[in-house]
């Protein structure tokens, strides 16, 4: 982890850029140490912070495409060589799996902040060739919720984004359900208005 926080501080926004993708792209790369050491760097660079913003959305968007088209065109022979080689990635699948076979399209969004889950759901995505303008659309959403959380407690702790990681990794397990019900009710409450708008009309 130290090689990739020296190559984000020695090459900023293209460094974060790389780093990010691959990291969406499943390989092992820790988003809450990267996305607020990338922010904090960010604001010592005087980079603005959505324009960090953007190109981590952007760079996750094409590293979740890449998992996508995997599972899509690999399936579940795929994922069974990943189960064979890696073992411990079995639970975080079929967690995965459970919740997408729940709940569908939002599963892609709310997966996004929750550990071991958010790895796995693009693959998961793919297997079950979910529409890729559906993938795209929910993974946006959940991509944008998670790197803003986490970009922006670095950026707007800088130095103390680490002191602010510890308290989180602590609380995350009260954390994690707090942020997943807050986008469950902004979901729920735009779906309701948009169904109450013909009637309105009427």
């Amino acid at each position: 982890m130290e090689f990739l926080t020296n190559l984000i501080t020695d090459y900023g926004l293209i460094a974060m850029f790389l780093i990010i993708m691959l990291e969406y792209a499943c390989f092992p790369v820790s988003s809450e140490i990267v996305l607020p050491f990338s922010g904090a760097i960010a604001c010592s660079q005087n980079i603005h912070f959505f324009v960090i913003l953007t190109a981590s959305v952007i760079a996750g968007l094409i590293g979740t495409t890449f998992c996508y088209v995997v599972g899509c065109y690999g399936g579940s022979a795929i994922l069974g060589r990943l189960i064979k080689k890696f073992p411990k990635t079995e639970k975080g699948l079929n967690s995965s799996y459970r919740k997408f076979e729940k709940y569908g399209a939002s599963a892609v969004c709310f997966a996004r902040v929750i550990p071991i889950c958010r790895t796995y759901i693009a693959f998961i995505s793919g297997t079950m060739k979910q529409s890729y303008s559906v993938f795209l659309l929910s993974s946006f959403i959940g991509i944008t919720i998670w790197n803003t959380m986490l970009i922006g407690t670095g950026y707007f702790l800088q130095d103390n984004w680490q002191l602010a990681y510890g308290y989180y990794d602590k609380y995350k397990h009260i954390l994690i359900p707090l942020i997943i019900g807050i986008i469950a009710f902004l979901l729920f409450k735009k779906l309701s208005n948009r169904q109450n708008k013909p009637s309105e009309i009427e």
